[in-house]
């Protein structure tokens, strides 16, 4: 059986024969469209054009996470807490260079770091802070490494890239390889 990866490159590479549509193609007549809700687009795409269910949700899901990520990450960004922009930057990545299967996926409020599963959560908490969750559940918090939430075990406050020091990457390191 087919992993869930090799589905997904087998739908993509399927897609302009089966739907007479490129994925940018369709996604430009998303973005056209104005819809922004998975079901309304889903909508648009069956009834309108005669998209298959399969190739409509792949569709609306590539169309939502276009752009959307950007989005959420620069709201948190906006406004009085745009100048840790430069260091949330700096966190992902020095993240992202640790491995190929890093997944950043920003959320409404913070960003979680994956690899298998979550390993930290960057989170602009203050005009002045971030709060870098980190997942080393079963370390005793000490120092500037403090005991956090269920999610990610300890937390530590940035407010500078100074902070961002040799300290703060080793936990980095031993969470990301924890998650493996």
């Amino acid at each position: 059986m087919a992993s869930p990866e090799e589905q997904l490159a087998s739908m993509m590479a399927n897609l302009p024969e089966k739907t007479g549509k490129t994925l940018d193609q369709w996604l430009d007549l998303v973005r056209k469209s104005g819809l922004e809700k998975h079901g309304e687009i889903m909508k648009l795409l069956k009834g309108e054009h005669g998209v298959t269910h399969g190739f409509a949700n792949l569709i609306a899901a590539k169309a939502r996470e276009t752009g959307e990520e950007i989005d959420l990450v620069a709201a948190q960004y906006a406004g009085p807490k745009a100048g840790l922009m430069p260091l949330y930057e700096e966190i992902v990545r020095y993240a992202a260079a640790l491995g190929s299967d890093i997944e950043v996926a920003p959320k409404k409020a913070s960003v979680s770091l994956r690899r298998k599963k979550q390993f930290a959560l960057i989170t602009p908490a203050t005009k002045t802070r971030i709060d870098l969750g980190l997942a080393l559940k079963g370390d005793e918090p000490a120092g500037r490494l403090e005991a956090y939430s269920a999610m990610c075990s300890h937390r530590v406050r940035l407010e500078s890239s100074d902070d961002f020091d040799a300290e703060v990457k080793a936990w980095i390191d031993e969470a990301y390889s924890r998650a493996g």
